[in-house]
């Protein structure tokens, strides 16, 4: 091969890899939020969209006219781990109530190319109040009128819908206010990321409650691995009454790639024995290691489990450490007391801790200074911290897990030593962390 050749196949194994990234952060990909990214994912879809399917099992669909590119992503363990966001109030996740609006919302969007705010809350009003396992929608109240606004700045960010005159905003205030959309309608059918469509599961709505786990399992079966129905039938008619070696092994590739790729950490006691058996195989070694040289990454393997690092950061959603939140700049102090206490910390040793920042700087997190912020500054730094795959629950207790311990804190810096932490990372893990590492604990995302 010439040395030009040479050169052509190289660029492009660079330019995969980073587009592989960028989309693994940002499954829905616009021209709009992204030029160059789209530009990069366009040129190689091809090679992108053999890759993801043949490694996790995903599709991706890139509209070159439309501006878009979608990753589908499916899980097989869905968590809350990703809310939905508001754009307002500081993006606080999205409540029970906002979902449901997202849901009768989208829903109406499909048949209505072009609408106004009114006549699209006239129909969301009309479709509530028709089903009646749903709270009426009442615009008159400027709650709901904010909540149905956080649904459409949500949309408007998927480039689902888009003002083309007025802003949406201005609904808050009065429910006489005039915006006028443009809606694609293709995209939005597109996000959703379930195999199987929720109709296909139609239960009564006294009955879900009762069956919630079992109906998401049933959203999320894919066929092509073959196996028992969600419901634990089989269909003799699509030869389903048993999966075959190849099945089983396109299963266990794609659930343990799909981790890999989709979580910060993956632990081996986290794999079923049939997955660790497959990722300790000669095969599933060589596809493993194969796959992630191919996106760019790099990979830590433990005793413990693997860990993947983006050295440019492009597939990070989440970073940690994180001294723009305040909840994660706390997870960072408080893993030093985890990961003193091998057998983990009670909940109320945990508000001690969190006690003893919030004393430590007075001035310092002033949303959880109040009686109860102890508890909530150390849940929250909790929750940060199970979301990055630092440490989890268990019986009753937090414990810090094995890749916590790549972390320790040298030093807290700021503008104002005595009134607001700033902690610094150790840029070189102590050794029981096994080796350093060349950027932060990378979280890959989904839109919401």
């Amino acid at each position: 091969m010439s040395t030009l050749a040479n050169q052509l196949a190289a660029a492009e194994r660079e330019e995969v890899a980073r587009a592989v990234r960028l989309l693994l952060a940002r499954p829905l990909l616009t021209e709009a939020a992204d030029p160059a990214g789209f530009e990069l994912v366009r040129r190689r879809r091809e090679p992108l969209a053999q890759w993801f399917d043949y490694t996790c099992g995903w599709s991706l669909v890139v509209e070159p006219r439309r501006g878009y590119a979608r990753l589908t992503k499916v899980r097989a363990d869905p968590d809350g781990s990703r809310p939905a966001r508001r754009a307002r109030s500081g993006r606080a996740p999205f409540d029970r109530r906002r979902y449901v609006l997202l849901c009768v919302t989208a829903a109406e969007l499909l048949s209505m190319p072009m609408t106004t705010i009114g006549m699209l809350a006239d129909r969301v009003v009309q479709a509530a109040a028709a089903d009646r396992a749903l709270a009426a929608f009442d615009p008159v109240h400027k709650p709901e009128r904010m909540a149905f606004v956080d649904v459409l700045k949500l949309l408007e960010s998927y480039d689902v819908l888009r003002a083309v005159d007025g802003t949406t905003e201005a609904y808050v205030e009065s429910a006489e206010a005039k915006v006028l959309y443009r809606v694609d309608t293709t995209l939005l059918m597109r996000l959703p990321a379930a195999p199987v469509g929720a109709s296909r599961l139609a239960v009564s709505p006294d009955e879900v409650p009762a069956r919630f786990e079992e109906l998401l399992t049933g959203l999320l079966r894919e066929r092509r691995y073959g196996g028992a129905l969600a419901d634990g039938a089989t269909d003799e008619a699509h030869g389903e009454t048993a999966a075959t070696d190849a099945q089983r092994n396109l299963r266990l590739r794609h659930s343990v790639l799909r981790r890999l790729f989709d979580d910060p950490v993956l632990y081996r006691t986290d794999l079923t024995d049939d997955e660790l058996a497959y990722v300790t195989s000669v095969t599933g070694r060589q596809i493993l290691r194969r796959s992630v040289e191919q996106a760019g990454f790099l990979l830590e393997e433990r005793a413990e489990g693997f860990l993947l690092v983006d050295p440019d950061g492009l597939a990070t959603d989440v970073r940690f450490p994180d001294d723009t939140s305040t909840a994660r700049v706390a997870a960072l102090l408080l893993l030093e007391p985890l990961c003193a206490a091998p057998a983990g910390l009670l909940p109320e040793q945990l508000a001690e801790a969190g006690a003893d920042l919030l004393r430590r700087f007075p001035r310092w997190a002033k949303a959880y200074q109040s009686e109860d912020g102890a508890a909530r500054l150390s849940d929250d730094a909790v929750c940060a911290l199970r979301d990055v795959g630092l440490a989890r629950r268990t019986g009753g207790r937090v414990v810090a897990c094995p890749a916590a311990y790549r972390y320790r804190l040298t030093e807290t810096t700021s503008s104002d030593r005595e009134e607001e932490p700033g902690p610094q990372r150790d840029a070189s893990p102590p050794e029981s962390a096994g080796g350093t590492v060349s950027g932060d604990v990378a979280a890959e995302g989904d839109p919401q």
